[in-house]
């Protein structure tokens, strides 16, 4: 979807903060699309990321439009990263009402003797553990703030095989821990939910020489035909960090054109359609 255009301050007066927002250049990948979204939208967002370059630039675009942003260098696999980044929020927002775990990458090979410890160990870091720390160094002030929303970013690949021995796993343990923060703090106002982006077509799989020319069938293999990108994750994000979805929680809501929704020969078919 295209950038938009109109906004209505859903989030006004709200402190967020927003990890993997950065990006290189102009690129517009999830945590970027998020940040503007969230900003355009009257959050004040603290940008997050392991390169400052990165945020600076998400920052950047964000002052340019008016918005109020700074950025914050930190790997979510640390603790003590997480623990400053909060700190940081708190110091600059007073408040934080909204948490948006956005850190995620897949990598690995496609059998178990292709993954060591090592790559095993920083598959599940990057991909759960790094909300874990996030969540456990927030839940503290977002208890006290206003919006009180925490939304992970996973994946279809959480949900259905992928022929991904690390990535999926743990997407699917991040999608089982969002529903117990969901429960164990329910009662203290968090609600937490879930986003899980399908075939879509961001940076990462435009700079993909394995995914880029598959764009077509990831394309064809949703029942509604049509590309989505950042900014439809962005919207859905939106949506779930919002009063207007005060009453859910514990939720994952699919941004994936239905693909996640039907049988396999289904999709065959509709790859080989139009």
């Amino acid at each position: 979807m295209p950038e938009p255009l109109s906004y209505y301050d859903r989030l006004a007066g709200q402190a967020a903060i927003v990890t993997g927002a950065g990006a290189p250049g102009e690129e517009m990948g999830n945590g970027r699309a998020i940040a503007l979204l969230f900003a355009r939208e009257g959050a004040r967002v603290c940008v997050v990321t392991r390169d400052r370059a990165n945020a600076e630039r998400t920052v950047a675009i964000i002052e340019a439009f008016g918005g109020e942003a700074f950025a914050c260098a930190g790997d979510v696999t640390h603790a003590e990263d997480c623990e400053r980044i909060v700190a940081e929020a708190l110091a600059a927002f007073g408040t934080l009402d909204i948490l948006v775990n956005n850190v995620g990458r897949g990598f690995g090979g496609p059998k178990l003797a292709d993954i060591d410890d090592a790559t095993w160990r920083e598959i599940v870091d990057i991909n759960l553990t790094g909300a874990f720390h996030m969540c456990r160094a927030a839940i503290p002030a977002l208890i006290e703030g206003r919006g009180k929303a925490i939304v992970n970013i996973s994946s279809t690949a959480g949900q259905r095989a992928h022929g991904s021995l690390g990535y999926g796993p743990a997407k699917a343990a991040l999608d089982a821990f969002t529903r117990e923060i969901a429960t164990v703090y329910g009662r203290q106002g968090i609600r937490a939910n879930i986003v899980s982006p399908g075939h879509l077509h961001t940076p990462h799989v435009a700079n993909n020489p394995q995914l880029a020319p598959l764009r077509e069938k990831r394309r064809k293999v949703g029942p509604l035909g049509i590309e989505g990108d950042a900014w439809d994750v962005a919207a859905a994000t939106l949506f779930l960090a919002s009063p207007e979805a005060r009453l859910i929680t514990g939720v994952l809501l699919p941004v994936d054109a239905g693909v996640s929704q039907i049988a396999a020969m289904t999709g065959h078919s509709l790859i080989e359609g139009p």
